[in-house]
């Protein structure tokens, strides 16, 4: 029987993390995750607490010393995993640390499959200034607004370098949108009378099954190098038209292409082209 392949999830406590760990340990695989919390109770893999900020702790997390061999793969979700949760300092003092922390524990160690947690935030949210044009996509460069955003980009930055080192390593980026839960469904409706209300972020989101769907298909992907993909569900929070919600609160923004019915204005054309990426749950379907 072939081994399987292990696979180390950070952050697997969070919110889209205790959705990876799951799928990824229903897909086959075999799943180390860590936190500085502990999982809900019976989750599947093995659980360890770890401090990503100190480097020696995720040289030894990912080189395997107490799980017997090193893992094959990483998925780095670990973060503050918003603006205005900590302070500023706090947070790009424990975010970005830590993801240098796991791009050069995988090095040290020769794993050569990384996959991050970016984020929307990276193409210029809360969108006060508009975006250069819709749907937007990974084709322009990155607008933080944020400390929080500013720590991504830079973390987005290292990865470029990291694979430019390393011919051989591939580091996949995804700029989740905003994780719901099913549950999280029930607050939909009331947002459908104001459109400005998730203007924020183009009134995009992320099932966290669909984007659990999405760290699978970036793990099994072929390609080497870095690339950032944002991942969001194909759908908007309105039940109103794409086309409609474009030309009422960004008037001025140029429209790249004709907007079908509710599509996302968050492009995920490259991560369908190049992950294979299908999101399977919509938010309509869940109420």
């Amino acid at each position: 029987m072939a081994t399987k392949q292990r696979v180390v999830v950070t952050g697997a406590s969070g919110k889209l993390g205790q959705f990876v760990v799951e799928h990824l340990a229903d897909s086959g695989y075999d799943v180390v995750s860590t936190d500085r919390v502990a999982p809900p109770a019976g989750s599947p893999g093995r659980f360890t607490v770890a401090d990503l900020t100190d480097l020696g702790q995720v040289i030894e997390l990912l080189s395997g010393v107490d799980e017997g061999r090193a893992a094959d793969a990483v998925v780095h979700l670990s973060a503050i995993p918003a603006p205005g949760l900590a302070t500023n300092a706090a947070t790009f003092r424990n975010n970005v640390p830590s993801t240098y922390n796991v791009l050069r524990a995988a090095q040290v160690v020769g794993i050569r499959n990384v996959v991050t947690a970016s984020s929307e935030t990276v193409l210029g949210l809360p969108f006060d200034v508009p975006p250069p044009y819709l749907p937007v996509d990974e084709e322009y460069d990155v607008l933080p607004q944020s400390t929080y955003s500013l720590g991504k980009s830079l973390e987005e930055e290292m990865g470029k370098h990291f694979t430019r080192w390393d011919p051989e390593l591939k580091v996949a980026a995804l700029r989740f949108s905003n994780v719901m839960r099913p549950s999280d469904y029930a607050a939909f409706p009331s947002w459908q009378d104001d459109a400005t209300a998730r203007r924020w972020n183009l009134w995009g989101y992320i099932d966290g099954r669909d984007g659990a769907q999405a760290v699978r298909r970036a793990l099994e992907a072929d390609f080497t190098g870095f690339e950032a993909f944002v991942i969001a569900n194909e759908d908007t929070v309105m039940e109103r038209e794409s086309a409609d919600l474009a030309a009422e609160v960004f008037p001025d923004v140029p429209v790249k292409r004709p907007l079908q019915g509710r599509e996302t204005l968050l492009s995920i054309d490259k991560a369908r082209r190049i992950l294979g990426y299908a999101p399977q749950h919509h938010w309509q379907d869940n109420l």
